[in-house]
């Protein structure tokens, strides 16, 4: 069943709005608010508006300003203003600042305001549209390169895996308000490996020295990576993130507030700590032999990556993940593999560091027993501070 628009009206005379509301109740789902503050807390408890018309003179708030807030705060929501001549210069500002889709002069003919709501909703269907189209693209294209991944290199995607978690870990740590083009970054960061030959792979997933011939691949590889990115919408700032990430680092290295730092910039120091925190890892090393291993190397990563490091894996303390030996048929979603996991004919199947979710042990159905070699070691998640572990 079609549902009709929302729409808000906004006008400091409730008379006016209550008019508002008798005539246009049959197009739109009408909400009111008496003043700008009010229309904000509408907006915050209401999703889905698809237009706000606001008056110009209001008191506290004008009109201009409710809609930069509103562009700032809901930006696919559509906005007109509605304004008397003696405004029409705070009105051409307000076009200007707040991106007002359309300006009505009062008094409004019902046919001219009617025609304006329903262009302004037709506007908000268009670029929600667009909007869905395009994230769908974006998550279903990253999927596709990850599954291709994990099927080809089972020790680069574990690799991967590995990297995306302790970079999720340290954009949260560094105060970054969304991680998630970090871990996309993350685990696509290993996606050129597919273009390296398996004993390169194996130098890598093990930290073992790289010979020149592994330096120039690893260096194609990483232009492979890009090439195909750049085929994908909206992954500017991932594409951003791997290259500053696979730079060699400016110096003299000046320390800058978080606050003024780019999402791609600050992304990619974590991305550099987080592979090579790994790489150290790979080589048996204790985690907070690691970190210090990292400090040492002064100015080669960022101090607040590093410092954001000993918080979350240089610490003795906190809760720690169980190490445990299972059998097959024991494993369950969320267990993470302690040990590479391998196949009774020595090939790998998935590296350490991979979760196991519902997906991967449906997929164990289509191996015969005896296909894999056991036993398994996996981490348990950590014990929460409230002591109640999780059942095996």
């Amino acid at each position: 069943m079609k549902t009709n628009p929302k729409l808000l009206c906004v006008d400091d005379e409730p008379i006016v709005l209550e008019g508002m509301k008798m005539n246009l109740r049959r197009r739109f789902e009408v909400l009111t608010a008496t003043s700008g503050a009010a229309a904000l807390e509408v907006l915050a408890r209401e999703p889905g508006v698809a237009v706000v018309m606001s008056d110009m003179r209001m008191p506290g708030m004008d009109g201009a300003t409710l809609l930069s807030k509103v562009r700032v705060g809901w930006p696919d929501t559509v906005r007109l203003l509605l304004t008397g001549q003696a405004d029409l210069e705070s009105a051409i500002a307000a076009v200007n600042e707040g991106q007002i889709f359309r300006f009505l002069n009062k008094p409004c003919p019902p046919p001219a305001l009617l025609a304006a709501l329903e262009a302004a909703a037709e506007q908000h269907r268009l670029v929600t549209a667009e909007r869905v189209l395009l994230e769908q693209t974006l998550h279903g294209s990253i999927k596709m390169l990850v599954d291709v991944l994990s099927l080809t290199n089972p020790a680069s995607f574990g690799r991967a895996t590995r990297i995306k978690q302790l970079a999720g870990e340290l954009s949260t740590a560094v105060g970054m308000k969304d991680r998630w083009q970090v871990e996309v970054a993350a685990m696509l960061s290993e996606l050129g490996s597919i273009t390296l030959p398996v004993d390169t792979v194996e130098r890598l997933r093990t930290g073992q020295p790289l010979t020149d011939d592994d330096t120039r691949m690893m260096k194609r590889a990483a232009e492979v990576t890009d090439q195909l990115l750049a085929n994908i919408p909206r992954l500017e700032v991932v594409r951003e993130m791997l290259i500053g990430a696979a730079a060699p680092p400016k110096l003299p290295r000046v320390e800058v507030p978080v606050s003024e730092r780019t999402v791609a910039d600050l992304g990619a120091q974590v991305l550099k700590v987080a592979a090579d925190m790994d790489a150290l890892e790979a080589q048996g090393e204790e985690a907070s032999t690691c970190v210090g291993l990292l400090r040492s190397r002064g100015a080669r990563y960022d101090p607040v990556v590093v410092r954001a490091l000993e918080k979350v894996r240089g610490g003795a303390n906190g809760p720690r993940a169980e190490l445990r030996e299972v059998k097959l048929a024991a494993l369950r979603p969320a267990m993470v593999f302690a040990r590479d996991v391998r196949l009774a004919t020595g090939a790998l199947l998935v590296a350490r560091g991979y979760e196991v979710t519902p997906g991967f042990l449906e997929r164990l159905r289509n191996f015969g027993a005896d296909t894999v070699q056991e036993p398994l070691w996996v981490l348990l998640p950590a014990v929460k501070p409230n002591g109640l572990g999780v059942a095996a």
